[in-house]
């Protein structure tokens, strides 16, 4: 269960999942612009656009470019289901 300041996220697409762990903030694409989740958020579903999620964590950033696909979150639980998605390395 994720702990009041913290969000549980999950980043899956038909490849498989990518990345799940703890994370202080998630930005994501959407269809109608680019939407910042923090801890205790309502819950909300969204359609994903092209783009990069951002996932905040403990000792940096991870980076997915994603193609298409939703966004859920509930309970700061968020669950990324891409199309297609990658690992974008972080220099």
């Amino acid at each position: 269960m994720a702990s009041a300041n913290h969000l549980q996220v999950e980043v899956v697409s038909h490849e498989g999942r990518l990345w799940h762990g703890a994370a202080a903030s998630v930005q994501f694409p959407t269809v109608d612009g680019s939407l910042g989740i923090l801890p205790g958020r309502q819950p909300l579903l969204a359609q994903l656009a092209v783009g990069r999620v951002h996932v905040d964590v403990a000792d940096g950033q991870m980076v997915f470019e994603v193609n298409g696909g939703f966004a859920s979150v509930d309970s700061d639980f968020v669950t990324v289901v891409a199309d297609h998605a990658s690992v974008v390395p972080q220099d």
